[in-house]
């Protein structure tokens, strides 16, 4: 793990955030990488979780995991996510998905900020979640 000086800012006179996330994150300088928004498409290229946020949800950020392990990073190093969903009713889902999969990603509870959005499609029809992010190497 790459070990960056990464500081969550909990404003006080705001409210706490509304689920799994940060309302924003102050970072040393350091080389930033922008991780192209991820799909749920396995190694292979075949589609995780049809029909199925959560699990979908779930293999994007294990797709973006697997970029950050690539240059020696970890979700640790993530200062930013862009999250797509298709349609208000793939939200909980994505909520199950992401819930699954934080407290390994993020285990002191300190969430990267998210900003989600809620869209008519993605490229192919079957991507119900897509997830971008951003994370500073040192």
């Amino acid at each position: 793990m790459v070990d960056i000086q990464r500081t969550v800012v909990k404003p006080s006179t705001i409210a706490a955030p509304l689920g799994a996330y940060s309302h924003a994150v102050r970072v040393k300088p350091g080389e930033l990488m922008y991780i192209a928004g991820q799909v749920a498409v396995d190694a292979n290229g075949d589609l995780v979780g049809r029909g199925d946020a959560a699990a979908q949800t779930r293999q994007a950020l294990e797709n973006i995991g697997a970029v950050l392990e690539s240059v020696g990073a970890s979700f640790a190093n993530v200062v930013e996510l862009t999250s797509y969903v298709v349609g208000r009713e793939s939200v909980q889902g994505f909520v199950d998905g992401r819930t699954d999969f934080f407290p390994t990603a993020f285990p002191t509870g300190e969430y990267a900020p998210n900003t989600l959005l809620v869209v008519a499609g993605l490229v192919r029809e079957e991507f119900l979640v897509e997830i971008k992010a951003t994370a500073v190497l040192p």
